[in-house]
């Protein structure tokens, strides 16, 4: 005796609903997230900074540009400081990093993995703790200067920390590997069907380098650019631990506004400056590359 199965058919109007909220739902948490994590501060630090008061009488919503006018102007030596330590960070990872990528891509062979493991382990220890080890080394009486004063090699007032080198190698040390691995992974995606073919044209290595590998590789470069200097440009903890009173960067005088100060306009004035600084950098790389080779990279 044959028994049927019955075939139960969903509702035409519920199928036809739910494929048209499916993508909706499922973009729903990414776009919460960033609504409530960047858009809503982004937007409260816009209010606040065109505030009147203080902390003590409170803040009033008063249209205050003026807040941006005086910060500008006291604290224009602090943006110039960031800009330049920040570009100068940037340029000694790049140098630094695109030749290590280069091997690592090219020659490494099957150890890819190993040398990439090598070089990011020094990373995996936390961000203060090796800023601090730079201060020990650069110290002016450290395992460093301590002995080449000593034998009377260089002078003994000489000092390294509370310069502008002290924290702009600080800097590029410690944003390292945000150039190194979108370099790396662009160098790596690499046809080498085309460089094989430079070289069947007779190019040399520096022509294949200068004419296929590195025109390929800059939306990696532009990446490590702009995820290297960004921070670079912003970070106030390598200025606070190897700089001075002399190199002082804007990261730091907006955090000791929003901290001691309490002035919490003049802060998110200098910061939502700082913020469209930015986003212009963001939008030229997506108006250069698009997004997808920055998602790639990282």
């Amino acid at each position: 005796m044959a028994v049927g199965t019955a075939t139960v058919r969903r509702p035409a109007l519920t199928t036809r609903w739910g494929r048209a909220l499916a993508p909706y739902l499922l973009i729903f948490p990414g776009v919460a997230w960033l609504l409530i994590f960047f858009l809503f501060p982004l937007l409260t630090l816009a209010v606040t900074s065109l505030m009147s008061g203080d902390f003590v009488a409170g803040f009033q919503f008063t249209w205050n540009f003026n807040n941006y006018t005086y910060g500008l102007g006291l604290y224009a030596t602090q943006y110039s400081h960031s800009l330049e330590y920040g570009a100068s960070a940037t340029l000694i990872a790049f140098l630094l990093a695109y030749p290590a990528a280069y091997w690592i891509a090219f020659h490494a062979g099957p150890r890819k993995s190993a040398y990439l493991l090598i070089i990011l382990l020094p990373f995996f220890v936390s961000f203060v703790l090796r800023t601090l080890s730079w201060e020990t080394l650069m110290g002016d009486d450290g395992p460093i200067l301590g002995p080449l004063k000593s034998a009377h090699l260089i002078p003994s007032d000489f000092r390294v920390l509370a310069t502008p080198i002290a924290v702009t190698f600080g800097l590029a040390y410690t944003f390292f590997p945000y150039m190194l691995l979108p370099i790396y992974a662009s160098l790596e995606k690499i046809d080498r069907r085309l460089i094989e073919a430079a070289e069947d044209l007779f190019a040399n290595r520096v022509e294949v380098f200068r004419r296929v590998i590195f025109p390929l590789s800059i939306p990696g470069v532009f990446a490590g650019v702009l995820l290297t200097g960004i921070p670079a440009t912003a970070d106030f903890v390598n200025q606070t631990l190897l700089g001075g009173a002399g190199t002082t960067m804007i990261g730091r005088v907006i955090e000791q506004q929003f901290e001691v100060s309490a002035n919490y306009p003049l802060a998110s004035a200098l910061a939502f400056v700082f913020m469209l600084g930015l986003l212009a950098m963001l939008l030229l790389y997506q108006r250069l590359f698009g997004t997808d080779e920055l998602v790639r990279a990282r």
